[in-house]
């Protein structure tokens, strides 16, 4: 049997992978992470935006490895907050002993008494594809609206999604089925797009992945 053509997510979420995962699996190619790849590089996130962090990080990575890398940089944007926590969504609570319950109770502190219609928010996903030589062959940001509840509801999904309020389906990212938020999330728009790129790179002969 042929083995698919593998692409290397410049990430070491398992969560990430998965979902992007999915998507790709429809065009036949397979998506391994860095926790796949035992002689990747730790790149610093030093950007001023998303799309800064996710270029470097799919830059950097794809001339370590000379492979094909994709990247990307998200996080949640609350209006009240002047677009807090951004870039820096994931260490919202510091950078020693990360994790999301501290990130999530640090986020309904700081909007503790705002009322329901200021509590907008909106998921960002910036997408970058970089070549073996660090040539960046494809870019999109996606993002999707919502709301931050007054209190976590929900198991599913990570990160803030228990308090990220998809306002059409009275329901939070922690409570919507996987199937649902694979369909409407800030990544999984990102990826479809990437996707259909892919799928006509890899027609037209334009991108060729190793089937490590």
């Amino acid at each position: 049997m042929t083995e698919q053509p593998c692409l290397i997510f410049g990430t070491s979420s398992r969560n990430k992978g998965q979902e992007a995962s999915e998507i790709l699996a429809d065009i036949g190619v397979t998506l391994k992470t860095l926790a796949d790849v035992p002689n990747a590089i730790s790149v610093v996130e030093d950007g001023a935006s998303f799309a800064e962090n996710a270029r470097k990080k799919a830059i950097e990575q794809a001339l370590h490895l000379r492979e094909w890398v994709l990247a990307e940089d998200s996080g949640l944007c609350v209006d009240y907050l002047d677009g807090a926590p951004g870039i820096f969504s994931a260490r919202f609570a510091g950078e020693e002993n990360r994790s999301d319950a501290r990130n999530n109770a640090l986020l309904l502190e700081k909007l503790r008494d705002v009322p329901i219609d200021k509590r907008g928010a909106h998921y960002a996903c910036h997408m970058v594809l970089s070549d073996p030589n660090g040539v960046v062959a494809f870019e999109v940001e996606e993002i999707c609206r919502g709301r931050i509840l007054f209190e976590a509801c929900g198991t599913n999904g990570f990160g803030y999604d228990p308090l990220f309020e998809i306002v059409e389906y009275h329901k939070s990212f922690g409570e919507l089925a996987p199937e649902i938020k694979r369909a409407i999330s800030h990544r999984a728009r990102a990826t479809r797009r990437l996707a259909n790129a892919l799928r006509y790179m890899l027609r037209d002969g334009k991108l060729e992945l190793s089937t490590r």
